[in-house]
């Protein structure tokens, strides 16, 4: 699949992974829903996670390429970051989209490491 298709499929999977664990944590209203899922899934937010999962090395050398071949397929298409901000967000989003589409236990994985970062 292409890398802005799995892009595309992450980050519907990356925000339902999100909501799940936001409705679990017992937030019941939906504004403050929105509200607190801002700090996973806005572009800038997604930056600063990728660079977490980098600096800890949480990622594999596989991973790695997944992300910078998402982060390098993606135009800049956001009126709200900067590009480089949105080129890592995708990267992410490609990630997962992969991740899920390929092995749904390692998405698993990587998953609870993000949601388990204070944000």
């Amino acid at each position: 699949m292409n890398n802005l298709v799995m892009a595309y499929l992450g980050d519907a999977v990356y925000e339902l992974y999100v909501r799940q664990y936001l409705i679990s944590k017992g937030i019941s209203n939906v504004k403050d829903l929105q509200k607190e899922s801002i700090n996973y899934v806005s572009a800038v937010n997604q930056r600063r996670i990728l660079e977490e999962l980098l600096d800890n090395n949480i990622l594999t050398t596989d991973e790695i390429e997944i992300v910078n071949r998402g982060r390098n397929a993606s135009s800049h298409n956001s009126k709200t970051t900067d590009i480089i901000t949105y080129k890592k967000a995708t990267g992410l989003e490609c990630l997962i989209g992969n991740l899920y589409n390929t092995n749904k236990e390692r998405c698993d994985e990587v998953m609870r490491y993000i949601l388990g970062v204070r944000c």
